[in-house]
């Protein structure tokens, strides 16, 4: 169910054209019927030769109202843009082509309206006038239908002309419907309705979706179009969707209506833009724009990459209130110091690079898979960043799944990212072992971190990498801890100070062992930590355990401390090492053998 729109300067006859042609009045309100200017869009519908259903979206003409006009162009498959014969081109004329160029309206009808108002000659003029205006823009080629809505002459080639455009177009289903909102009104007894043109897939009552900005979780309740009621529709239509735990109050136009998991909103996107034709001055960043993208107007700041003379402009556009964009959505901006449309162009990257290099150097591929498909425009977005959620490339891409690259649960890396990642994760542990010879090994969460990967993600690179996990830690394959010859002398002078000794070891800061150098002894079971400042050698221990045979059943710490003639200083922690170990059995005051 195609839809057309119209364009053209105030008082060219849109509205009246297109009562003419429905036989429905677009205007709604009553200030718009007193002083006989659409002020807000309004809505009709018909049958054209042929039997093709279509919708009729009417925009105001008044430059005061240009924000209300592009509200209702992101719908158009069609425009139907009106001259009057008797006023010829006008401002207006200009700023509506702009729009439809930029957005790439592709099909169109141009209807000379009023000519029943001049004279022959005066109407081939005027028909030769607008010939000139729309060269080099999308409607270059497109028909011009003289017509008089009043007298009804050139009606019928008006409808066969709509009826063969609107023909041509394709309406694309991806199952991903989305529909921005133009309309949000409440029905008593109904409750929430609200109305857009529905595009990327279809409805059914009762589907859960939600709207943006929020998102706000809704369910259909109800669907019409063209004010029948149905259980499902299409992609095309004009729709009008009641919803069930929507706040009417907190919908304005330019929410967008979507399913969950669909939609990932962004505050900075990449974009490929150019100038409008009657542009007389060259964009500057410290303008005070609007970006016009569906049904919506934020508030934009835009910083060029590229030079602003070429033809199409590389930059990005920031906003408050991140949007639910995906690659390739259209957009023209609007300049608020000049009144005026000034650029447009499509979103070729919904999260910009932060640095003006990584944009110039994906920009020509993620241009090109704006030609391709779904998956293609993943692919594109996934070799931009590096390493992406699954769900949102998916999200950004309108519906795409990357065809390359490495895919480890709910994570997508790039080829170049996996080896860069890969060649990153060998070095980092490389250079922890010679930073750190004598521990087990660098923490996996330690290297996760450094390289901003989550679990499944670095199984795939420890794999690449041929790095190996022990417990909680990454080695590299041929890594054994080592102490280098000074450390072995240390430890050598400590381990002939603790046999000499026997039970009273000296306190840890006396054995003077470096920290590294404990750790990796206690590890290698080389020596036994029996309490924070006490350590053992191993042979100690077991002869300690071996004399315990020797004691009562029922022995006491005094009766430990007397049978191994040491102080209480040493029999408390061996005690409660023993405990600990289960080597002995606490109870009250006295110990036993288990």
């Amino acid at each position: 169910m195609p839809v057309i729109g119209t364009a053209g300067h105030v008082d060219h006859g849109k509205s009246t054209l297109v009562k003419r042609l429905t036989g429905r009045d677009p205007d709604r309100w009553e200030e718009e019927k007193t002083r006989g200017l659409t002020i807000d869009l309004g809505f009709a519908w018909t049958t054209l030769p042929g039997g093709l259903e279509v919708s009729f979206v009417d925009v105001p003409g008044h430059e005061r109202f240009i924000k209300n006009m592009l509200a209702g162009t992101d719908g158009f498959d069609v425009a139907l843009f009106v001259v009057a014969a008797d006023e010829g081109w006008m401002p207006q004329s200009e700023e509506h082509l702009a729009v439809l160029d930029l957005l790439g309206v592709e099909h169109g009808v141009v209807a000379l309206t009023k000519v029943d108002r001049v004279e022959d000659d005066l109407r081939e003029l005027a028909m030769l006038e607008v010939s000139e205006r729309l060269e080099a823009t999308v409607f270059e080629n497109a028909p011009i239908v003289p017509v008089s809505a009043v007298e009804g002459e050139g009606i019928e080639d008006l409808q066969t002309a709509l009826a063969a455009a609107a023909g041509s177009v394709s309406v694309e289903d991806v199952d991903r419907p989305r529909m921005w909102i133009d309309r949000a009104f409440t029905i008593s007894g109904a409750g929430t309705v609200v109305t857009g043109t529905l595009t990327g897939g279809g409805l059914t009552v009762g589907d859960q979706m939600q709207i943006w900005p929020g998102p706000v979780d809704t369910r259909v309740r109800a669907l019409q179009s063209h004010e029948q009621s149905h259980a499902d529709v299409g992609p095309g239509a004009r729709v009008a969707a009641n919803l069930v735990g929507a706040d009417r109050q907190a919908i304005e136009r330019g929410a967008m209506l979507g399913r969950p998991g669909d939609w990932a909103p962004s505050s900075r996107m990449l974009v490929t833009m150019r100038a409008a034709r009657y542009l007389d001055e060259p964009l500057t960043n410290r303008g005070a724009y609007h970006v016009h993208l569906g049904s919506g107007a934020w508030p934009a700041r835009l910083r060029t990459i590229e030079d602003m003379d070429d033809e199409w402009t590389l930059a990005t556009l920031s906003v408050d209130q991140p949007i639910p964009v995906k690659m390739g959505d259209r957009f023209v901006l609007r300049e608020v110091g000049r009144r005026s449309i000034v650029a447009g162009g499509r979103v070729i990257e919904p999260i910009a690079p932060r640095r003006s290099n990584q944009s110039t150097a994906a920009a020509p591929a993620l241009r090109l898979a704006l030609k391709g498909s779904a998956d293609d425009r993943a692919s594109a977005l996934l070799d931009a960043r590096g390493v992406e959620a699954l769900a949102v490339l998916s999200a950004h891409s309108g519906g795409g799944k990357p065809t390359s690259g490495t895919i480890a649960g709910d994570t997508a890396m790039s080829s170049t990212s996996s080896g860069s990642m890969t060649a990153r994760a060998n070095a980092l542990v490389e250079a922890f072992h010679a930073d750190h010879p004598l521990r087990p090994g660098m923490p996996t969460a330690t290297l996760a971190s450094a390289l901003g990967a989550d679990r499944v993600t670095m199984a795939r690179v420890l794999d690449r990498a041929g790095l190996v996990e022990h417990g909680s830690t990454v080695t590299a394959p041929d890594f054994e801890p080592c102490p280098d010859p000074g450390q072995e002398a240390a430890w050598r002078e400590a381990k002939q100070t603790l046999t000499t000794v026997g039970l009273k070891v000296p306190r840890l800061k006396d054995l003077e062992l470096e920290d590294e150098l404990l750790h990796f002894l206690i590890r290698d079971n080389r020596l036994v930590r029996v309490s924070p400042d006490l350590v053992y050698l191993p042979a100690q221990l077991e002869g300690l355990t071996a004399g315990l045979a020797d004691l009562p059943d029922d022995f006491t710490v005094a009766d430990f401390r007397d049978h191994f003639q040491i102080s209480r200083k040493y029999a408390v922690p061996l005690l409660e090492w023993l405990d600990a170990e289960r080597i002995t059995q606490r109870k009250g005051d006295h110990r036993t053998l288990p």
